[in-house]
Formats: C-alpha cells, structure tokens, sequence
C-alpha cells in the first residue's frame, strides 16, 4: 500500500485515533499502522516522530519518557478534535479497508498466475529434456523420476500459495479491526499439524 492512501491531513487523525486507544511509543505505532492496514503499508521512524512532534506542538498530544522508550499520549484536546472529526475518520476506516481488500485479491490472482507459470514451465521443461537425449529409451524409472519433480514443484506451489492465502486472510480480517484470538491459531497450527503426519504416514506407507 502507499502512503497515499493517507491523503493530506489523514495519517496526522490516524495517529490521534490510535493513540485514543491507548498511549504507544513509536514503535507501537508504526506497528499499529502496520497491522492495520494488513502489512502492506509500513511507515518510517521519519515519517512519524515529525508527525507526533507537531501533534505535540499543537497540544494534540503529549509524551512522557521512561526510561529511553518516549511514550505519546493524546490529550483532551486531541479528544475533542478527533471528535469533531469523526465522520472524516470513518472515511479514512473505509478506504483503508478498500485498500486492504484490492491488495489482498491482486495477491490471491498474482498466486494463480505464478502457479499456472509453474505448470507451463514444468511441461517445457520435460519437452526440453525428451529433447535432448534421444539417443537413450525412456525407462518406466525416468519416466517416473520426471513426475516426482513435477509433483515435488506442484506441492511448493501448493504450500506458497496456501501461506499467502491464509496470511492475506487474516491481515485483511485485523484491517477491518477484527480481533486474531489464541484459539484461532491453535486451530491452525493443530490442522497444520495433522496435515503434516497425514503426508509423513501416507510417504512412509510409500516407502513399506
């Protein structure tokens, strides 16, 4: 995503509307803005500190330092203009949700174009090699050696594109401010788990 997606004026109430949430330190911040916007957008240190300096300066927010972690906090004047403002930050919600989702379906397309590429070079590939070594009969072995690379490639394209699938899934949920609960990814892990002793099993059946 580019920061263009913040039109003028619009990261300076974003960064209200995250520090109404509760007081962050930059960091914090710019990984709010991250994962808000499904990862697809991450400022700079100097796109931000200058930021919460004149947030600062116009009394907008305030900072406290503990330690060496500067901790930004908004102040009632930030409230009050963030609630005067309120219709302006719903539309700046709305297109970053419509941001999020045209990323996340270019992504998903990008993975099916990169796959169906896989396939065609796949079946160049063995053309190429049926080419170059005419001179020896294909044994049943070759023949089955040939497929087991082509099945090795598919199964990588297969794992890359499930990985960008369930990723872009759960960036573009956390965009929408929805919430990623321990459970959910224990359910992941548990199905990603049994998947893998079910190819482990059935590969050692193979091998009996």
């Amino acid at each position: 995503m580019s920061p263009a997606v913040f039109s003028h004026g619009d990261l300076r109430l974003y960064l209200l509307s995250l520090l109404a949430e509760a007081p962050q330190h930059g960091y914090g911040i710019i990984q709010a803005l991250t994962d808000r916007t499904g990862g697809t957008y991450t400022p700079s240190a100097g796109t931000i500190y200058p930021r919460l300096a004149k947030l600062e300066e116009e009394g907008l927010v305030s900072k406290t330092v503990d330690g060496r972690t500067t901790i930004y906090a908004i102040t009632d004047s930030g409230r009050a203009e963030l609630a005067s403002r309120e219709g302006d930050l719903a539309g700046i919600e709305a297109g970053l949700t419509d941001s999020v989702r045209l990323i996340a379906n270019e992504v998903r397309q990008s993975v099916k174009e990169a796959m169906k590429s896989l396939r065609a070079d796949l079946a160049t590939a063995a053309k190429d090699d049926r080419a170059t070594s005419p001179s020896r009969p294909r044994s049943a072995g070759d023949d089955e050696r040939s497929l087991t690379r082509e099945e090795m490639h598919r199964a990588d394209a297969v794992i890359n594109a499930f990985r960008a699938r369930v990723r872009t899934d759960l960036r573009t949920h956390i965009a929408k401010g929805g919430t990623l609960p321990a459970s959910v990814v224990t359910q992941l892990e548990d199905g990603l788990d049994a998947a893998a002793r079910g190819i482990t099993t059935a590969l050692a059946a193979l091998g009996r």
